[in-house]
């Protein structure tokens, strides 16, 4: 899997780092979110599905590995 981040539609809420403190960061001076594992492991899946979900500017997404 890999995770994508939509810096334009980010608006720092950071509830991804609430749900997956693993894979995701954040640039304060920028204020958006910093994908710190683009690939994360498979058993962060469902962590990093819910911050997915829960993102409240929909700017992540979860992409299938080809």
């Amino acid at each position: 899997m890999r995770v994508v981040a939509d810096l334009d539609l980010c608006q720092g809420h950071q509830m991804c780092l609430g749900e997956a403190p693993e894979v995701f960061g954040f640039d304060e001076a920028a204020d958006v979110v910093v994908v710190e594992q683009e690939h994360p492991a498979e058993s962060l899946r469902a962590q990093v599905q819910a911050a997915v979900t829960y993102c409240p500017a929909m700017a992540l997404a979860l992409e299938e590995d080809r």
